[in-house]
């Protein structure tokens, strides 16, 4: 009973966080900012960085079931 909500918090973590890993490659590529009003390299780190631990806690919630 408790692994349905482990299931769709991982999935929606893992799933964000890809979205965002691509999203910011797909900006970073096109040579286009990531965020507005804040240095390129900045936005880019902290884009990455949340992709990454967004990524790493879906793995972790789904490791739990």
């Amino acid at each position: 009973m408790e692994s349905g909500p482990a299931v769709f918090a991982g999935m929606t973590f893992v799933l964000f966080g890809l979205g965002l890993l691509l999203w910011a490659g797909a900006r970073l590529r096109l040579r286009a900012p990531v965020a507005y009003g804040v240095s390129p390299a900045t936005s880019a780190l902290l884009s990455f960085l949340s992709g990454g631990v967004s990524v790493a806690l879906g793995v972790w919630c789904l490791g739990q079931v």
